[in-house]
């Protein structure tokens, strides 16, 4: 079992920066692969990015490409998503991840999520 809680969420204006943490607890979470999705309302979950284990790769969505950026600190058994050059669009509950494998996450364990607010 592994345990995910999001934080570093909030208001900021469009042009606008945040960092995103996922602290994990339980087994291995190290090992596993880590995403982040987002959501807002009236919409589907989307892919933002997401890190291979035990390689390393990085993917993103290609709303967020060039913008986000996903990395984890495995001594800390935390992933995190750095975002800027926030737009209007990206507001959204953001919610972190871990899976077997980096291409599925139909069987991932969730966090709760984190709001991200982006005015204009």
């Amino acid at each position: 079992q592994v345990q995910l809680v999001e934080s570093g969420g909030g208001l900021v204006q469009a042009g606008g920066s945040l960092r995103l943490s996922c602290a994990a607890s339980g087994r291995a979470f190290s090992t596993f692969a880590k995403g982040w999705f987002r959501q807002a309302p009236g919409k589907e979950r989307e892919f933002v990015a997401a890190i291979s284990w035990p390689g390393g790769s990085t993917y993103y969505g290609d709303s967020v490409k060039g913008r986000f950026t996903i990395s984890r600190d495995n001594a800390k058994n935390t992933l995190y998503l750095q975002m800027n050059s926030l737009k209007v669009e990206d507001t959204a509950v953001y919610l972190c991840a871990a899976s077997e494998n980096y291409r599925d996450f139909s069987r991932a364990y969730w966090g709760q999520g984190t709001q991200v607010t982006v005015s204009s």
